[in-house]
C-alpha cells in the first residue's frame, strides 16, 4: 500500500448519500397540512400537459463541482420523471468523476410506480431497481436477490417533490411532513419541511422573492426556497452541497473539482500521535458528536461523561468454536445472514471464500486469511459510490468501505458472524472518517483489511456498527466533532 495515499474515508458513500437525500433517491411518503394543528389532506400534484425540464448547478463550500438535469413529461395516465446527476470531487489529491441516474413512473399525484437507479464512478457501478406492489416496495440490485419494504401507501421520490410544489400556494407556518424510507434498507425517519419566512434571495445578481423552507436530519439543517409559482430555485443539504436553478447553456459549464473533501472533513486533534499503529490505548476527550455516541462494546471501548478510553482487545489464543458446526444465540447469528449489499450468499463470494479458507476449521486462522486476501488482492483508491461486496469482488477497487464490506461478507460466508463499524482513524496528523470490520471469534475482535491489521490500532474510534442505513448516520457529526489527547500507550 503506498504511504503517501491513506485511503481511509466513508466519504464515498456519503457523497452518494448526501446529494440522494437531497435530490433524488430517497423515497418520501408526503403529506400537506395547509396550517398549524390542521390534519393532513390527501396528496394532490397538479396537472402537467407537457414535458418540464429543470437544470441546476451544483456546489460545494461555493466552487462548482456539478450540474444536474431533471425531467418530467406524462406517460400511461401519469408522468415519467428523470433526474441525471455530474459531479467531479478531489478526493485525496485525486480527481474523481460520479454520474448518477435515476427514472420513475409515478401516477398523476406523482407517488411512485417503479424506479431504476445507476451510479458510475470510474471502473465502479451500482444498479438499483423498485415498484411497488402490494402495499410493499419491492428492490432488487444488479440481479443480487430481491428485498422487500413494507409500505402504508406508495411514497412519493424525493425528485418528485420539486415537481409537487409547482403550482401549489404556500403560506408561511405551512408544514409538509415527509417521513422517508432509504430504499438500500428499512430505515424510515420522519422530516418535518416548515415554510419559516419570506426573504429575498439574489441569484446571478437578480433578485427573487422566495419561501424559506427548512428541515433536519440526522442533526444538520436543510433548506429550500421557492419563488411565488412553486418552483424550487436553491437548495443547501449535507456536507456543504449546495444546487441552484440554471439553464442547459450554463449548467454544464466551468467544473471547478472544488477543494479535497476527506482533508475538508479531517478532525485536526489538540496535538498529534506518532505511529499510530502501535497504539494499544488511547483515552480521548470528544466533542461535537450530536446526537451520536461512541459504541461501548464491552470490551475495546469505555464511554463516561464526554471522555472514551479506547484499548485493543486481544486475539482468543484459544480455539473459540469449529467453523461449520457451532450454534450461535440469535443476537449473533444475524451477523451471519447476507443482506443487501453484503451479499455473503452468491456463488462467487461463497467459491472466493471457501477457496482461501479451504480446510482450516479455526476460525481465527481462517479470518486472518480473509484479511490478508482482501488487503492484497484490492487496489486502495477512493471511489464515489454505494458499496456491494460481488461488485467489489469483481472490480478488485476501493477504499475502507470497499475493503470493509467485502471481508464481512466472506467472513459470512465461511460461517464467521461479522459486521460493519464506521468511525474515525488516526493518520498523517488527523483523525479521518473510516470504516472497517469486526468478527466474532468467542468475542468480537476488530480487523482492518485496508490496513492489514488484526485487531485494529487504538486509534480506532468506533461510532457505528451496520450496514448503508447506519453510516449514512454519521453525516450529522462532520465538520462538528472535536479530539483532545488525554493519554495514550504504546506496544
Amino acid at each position: 500500500m503506498s504511504k503517501s495515499f491513506p485511503p481511509f474515508h466513508v466519504l464515498g458513500v456519503l457523497v452518494v448519500g448526501a446529494w440522494l437525500t437531497l435530490m433524488a433517491l430517497l423515497v418520501y411518503r408526503t403529506e400537506f397540512s395547509a396550517h398549524k394543528g390542521e390534519t393532513a389532506d390527501p396528496i394532490e400534484a397538479g396537472s402537467f400537459e407537457a414535458s418540464h425540464q429543470t437544470w441546476r448547478e451544483i456546489f460545494l463550500k461555493d466552487r462548482k463541482v456539478g450540474y444536474a438535469v431533471g425531467m418530467l413529461r406524462p406517460f400511461q395516465g401519469g408522468y415519467f420523471v428523470q433526474e441525471e446527476l455530474f459531479l467531479k470531487l478531489n478526493l485525496m489529491g485525486l480527481g474523481r468523476n460520479l454520474y448518477a441516474l435515476t427514472q420513475a413512473q409515478v401516477d398523476e399525484r406523482l407517488l411512485l410506480k417503479s424506479f431504476q437507479f445507476m451510479t458510475t464512478s470510474g471502473a465502479v457501478r451500482f444498479r438499483m431497481a423498485g415498484r411497488v406492489e402490494q402495499e410493499g416496495l419491492l428492490l432488487s440490485s444488479g440481479g443480487r436477490g430481491e428485498k422487500r419494504i413494507p409500505l402504508t401507501q406508495p411514497p412519493m421520490l424525493g425528485m418528485s417533490m420539486s415537481y409537487f410544489f409547482l403550482g401549489r400556494k404556500v403560506e408561511v407556518g405551512d408544514v409538509f411532513q415527509l417521513p422517508f424510507f432509504d430504499p438500500s434498507s428499512l430505515l424510515q425517519k420522519n422530516l418535518i419541511l416548515k415554510v419559516v419566512g419570506r426573504e429575498t434571495l439574489t441569484l446571478r445578481r437578480i433578485p427573487y422573492n422566495v419561501f424559506r423552507l427548512e428541515t433536519e436530519l440526522f442533526g444538520k439543517p436543510m433548506i429550500f426556497w421557492i419563488d411565488e409559482k412553486g418552483e424550487t430555485l436553491k437548495e443547501e443539504g449535507f456536507l456543504g452541497f449546495t444546487a441552484v436553478k440554471s439553464s442547459a447553456a450554463v449548467a454544464p459549464m466551468d467544473l471547478e473539482g472544488g477543494g479535497d473533501l476527506y482533508e475538508l472533513t479531517a478532525v485536526v486533534p489538540d496535538r498529534p500521535l506518532k505511529d499510530p499503529s502501535r497504539l494499544r490505548y488511547l483515552k480521548i476527550r470528544l466533542e461535537g458528536l450530536g446526537p451520536l455516541e461512541p459504541l461501548r462494546d464491552g470490551g475495546r471501548q469505555r464511554w463516561h461523561e464526554g471522555v472514551l478510553e479506547i484499548e485493543r482487545e486481544e486475539i482468543p489464543k484459544s480455539f473459540p468454536y469449529p467453523l461449520g458446526v457451532q450454534e450461535f444465540p440469535q443476537e449473533i447469528k444475524k451477523f451471519l445472514e447476507p443482506e443487501f449489499h453484503i451479499e455473503s450468499g452468491h456463488e462467487e463470494i461463497l467459491s472466493t471464500a471457501q477457496g482461501i479458507a479451504r480446510d482450516d476449521r479455526n476460525p481465527v486462522s481462517v479470518a486472518r486469511k480473509l484479511l490478508t486476501w482482501v488487503y492484497r488482492h484490492l487496489e486502495k483508491k477512493p471511489v464515489l459510490s454505494i458499496p456491494s461486496a460481488l461488485e467489489v469482488l469483481r472490480t478488485r477497487s476501493g477504499d475502507c468501505n470497499e475493503h470493509a464490506t467485502l471481508l464481512t461478507a466472506l467472513l459470512r460466508a465461511v460461517g464467521i458472524p461479522s459486521r460493519i463499524s464506521i468511525g474515525l482513524v488516526y493518520t498523517r496528523d488527523k483523525f479521518y472518517y473510516h470504516a472497517w470490520t469486526e468478527a466474532y471469534l468467542g468475542r468480537w475482535v476488530s480487523m482492518d483489511a485496508t490496513l492489514d491489521q488484526m485487531p485494529a490500532d487504538a486509534s480506532h474510534i468506533k461510532l457505528l456498527e451496520g450496514n448503508l442505513d447506519q453510516q449514512v448516520r454519521i453525516a450529522g457529526s462532520i465538520g462538528e466533532i472535536k479530539v483532545s489527547i488525554l493519554d495514550h500507550r504504546y506496544d
